[in-house]
């Protein structure tokens, strides 16, 4: 089969496309044939030796956690999956799932039905950024209706998504984004923006029950400026870097909580998702659509950090 395989750390130039053998599912896995691959941050950051890349080990691997596609085959023991059923997921994070590639294999229950609604590069788009939404708005922030929940880089891959799970769940929803961006994200169901270029967002927010920070403090300090708009007792779910010492320290200081985040595979999340995306509910934006063989030139243009939506790379047709 094809896939994306870097032998080095480096630029996106590493990634080279290759013949590899393909994978053959065990017990409890399913093999899915890969239609569309996701592009997400951690992606190109792991690739130059970030991230993950104490998790993969040295190379050669192939990168790419989002898959949309069809089950091809069945592992012994799996009864929830059928070939030919269309399925979406994040296998393995952050193990390799070797995304990046005409074929994947993963236990069957890391993987959810693809929304009907939507074609496999959407739905490729989906799961990594989604899921880090879902689960750190529902399952570690617990977001109730009428709490006020400010949304750190609101138009980008986790935050539009972010924007409209905080509404789905009742919240008032403020975002920071340039300008440009308002207009969508208001149609995302953003009830307030602030233009972080322009104006610093601890003078015109406040009162805020959680912060999704998805910048992080080597932005100018985002993630310690955002204590000064939390109601005392509020929470701040730290993502880029997880909670530094003096982050932890200053808001302990004022009386507020901090918790660091990782995503983890969630298949009745996705299920979820998938219902909220069929519903109309939730909107799923892709930027660009660039064939494997262009995997490098997508990595450069998610890199400039210009995009507005999600990059996918189609595999299969």
């Amino acid at each position: 089969m094809r896939a994306v395989v870097q032998h080095a750390f480096g630029g996106p130039d590493v990634l080279r496309v290759e013949e590899v053998p393909r994978p053959v599912p065990l017990p409890t896995e399913v093999l899915v044939r890969v239609h569309a691959a996701g592009i997400n941050p951690v992606d190109w950051k792991t690739r130059g030796g970030g991230a993950m890349a104490g998790v993969l080990g040295e190379p050669p691997f192939t990168l790419g956690w989002d898959v949309s596609g069809v089950v091809e085959e069945v592992g012994f023991g799996v009864t929830t999956l059928k070939a030919g059923d269309e399925v979406y997921g994040m296998p393995w994070f952050p193990r390799a799932a070797g995304g990046y590639a005409e074929y994947v294999t993963a236990p069957t229950r890391q993987f959810a039905r693809k929304p009907a609604s939507i074609s496999h590069e959407q739905a490729a788009a989906v799961p990594l950024a989604a899921l880090t939404a879902w689960q750190a708005l529902v399952d570690t922030a617990d977001v109730r209706p009428g709490q006020r929940v400010l949304i750190h880089a609101a138009a980008g891959g986790v935050g539009h998504f972010a924007v409209q799970f905080a509404k789905h769940l009742g919240a008032h929803v403020t975002g920071t984004a340039s300008s440009p961006r308002h207009d969508r994200l208001t149609a995302l169901g953003a009830d307030e923006l602030v233009d972080y270029t322009t104006v610093r967002f601890e003078n015109a927010v406040k009162d805020i029950d959680v912060v999704l920070d998805l910048v992080g403090d080597a932005h100018d300090n985002t993630s310690i400026r955002s204590l000064d708009v939390l109601r005392p007792g509020g929470l701040i779910v730290a993502i880029p870097a997880g909670v530094s010492p003096e982050l932890l320290h200053a808001a302990q200081s004022r009386g507020l909580r901090t918790s660091p985040f990782l995503v983890e595979p969630d298949s009745p999340a996705l299920t979820r998702i998938a219902q909220l995306v069929d519903a109309g509910e939730v909107r799923v934006e892709v930027e660009e659509v660039y064939p494997l063989e262009q995997v490098a030139r997508a990595h450069s243009r998610g890199e400039s950090d210009r995009t507005r939506g999600k990059l996918v790379l189609r595999v299969a047709s």
